[in-house]
């Protein structure tokens, strides 16, 4: 994806308006999302425009974008969470959405991530649930993730932490690589295959309401798998990270009961390397009131992200927050 398509239509407009002031060096901020069918997407882009304020743009006072001075963020679409990590730590992104276990696996270089740690990753804020969507033609149902064995399943694109977490999840129930035909592709690829019958049910972790799901519960239908208790608890055995929650009924077209599913954090990291200045004022930037009216106005997740959660589970994480982050967050008062 080129710096153009990435941009937003805001942060673009704000660019090419600059006029005399594009003689100023603008700060690019690159911040990793995930596929366009996704959350990380849409959520990213609200918060590239709300911490942007490119050279040359109207004062926040004047009614132009209250973001930090000079920095012009750009939401790239990635596979999502492993690739974002790996590429803040590398310094090939400033920022990355990404899912909570799978940041502390890759911080401490645990499980898949054995030997490999990337001791670079920092926390700006927990934003919100992530729920585990097992997605099936409508009609159709399981009783538990076992029955997926000799299916056709569609595990999550390579490098995302949905696969990640799901293998760990479907080996717990004797279900592999080897006795399930596995199908690595993205949301929207999977919602495709689902609806073009290729594939028998897919996973995807990912804040409600998720487009690709909205369409295809619109257009051929769908069924939700809703886990049992006892399935939830099991599941939170094997990946703490991962705990129970519930997709409200009404959210998809068709599916009119609550399901109950596991669900995992979504963060925002950055890499340590940046400077505790920067990474203050796009903290302060990430909760001021504009910010809060695009997130309010935007997907449907944003309502959820909000200081008083922004810390939630960080403590136990294991992973730290930047220093330009907790220096924000002490000041507020939210942390002691």
């Amino acid at each position: 994806m080129t710096v153009l398509k990435s941009l937003s239509g805001a942060l673009l407009a704000a660019t090419l308006v600059a006029g005399p002031a594009a003689a100023q060096d603008p700060t690019f901020f690159r911040i990793g999302t995930g596929g366009a069918g996704g959350t990380y997407f849409p959520i990213g882009g609200t918060i590239a425009n709300g911490i942007s304020s490119p050279p040359g743009s109207r004062a926040c006072e004047d009614g132009g974008q209250c973001g930090v001075p000079g920095l012009i963020a750009i939401a790239q679409s990635t596979t999502a969470s492993v690739f974002n990590n790996a590429a803040v730590q590398n310094g090939e992104l400033e920022a990355g959405l990404a899912a909570a276990d799978v940041t502390r696996s890759m911080y401490l270089g645990e499980g898949k991530f054995e030997g490999k740690p990337h001791p670079n990753l920092r926390v700006v804020a927990n934003l919100f649930p992530e729920d585990l969507h097992l997605v099936m033609p409508a009609g159709q149902s399981i009783d538990s993730l076992a029955d997926l064995k000799g299916k056709r399943v569609g595990i999550a694109q390579a490098g995302s932490g949905t696969q990640v977490a799901v293998l760990q999840m479907l080996d717990a129930w004797g279900v592999n690589r080897d006795n399930m035909d596995e199908a690595e592709l993205n949301n929207s690829q999977s919602a495709e295959r689902l609806a073009d019958g290729q594939i028998d049910a897919y996973f995807y972790a990912a804040g409600w309401p998720v487009a690709a799901m909205v369409q295809l519960s619109s257009t051929k239908g769908m069924a939700l798998h809703s886990f049992t208790d006892d399935d939830l608890a099991k599941i939170n055995g094997i990946i703490p990270a991962y705990i129970p929650s519930e997709i409200p009924g009404g959210v998809y077209e068709g599916v009119d009961s609550a399901v109950k599913t596991p669900a995992v954090s979504a963060l925002l990291n950055v890499s340590s390397e940046l400077s505790e200045e920067l990474v203050y004022n796009i903290t302060k930037a990430l909760w001021n009131d504009s910010t809060r009216k695009m997130l309010d106005n935007g997907h449907a997740k944003g309502k959820q992200i909000t200081p008083d959660t922004a810390l939630n589970g960080i403590e136990a994480l294991g992973v730290p927050l930047h220093a330009g982050a907790e220096k924000f967050y002490r000041e507020a008062g939210l942390l002691k």
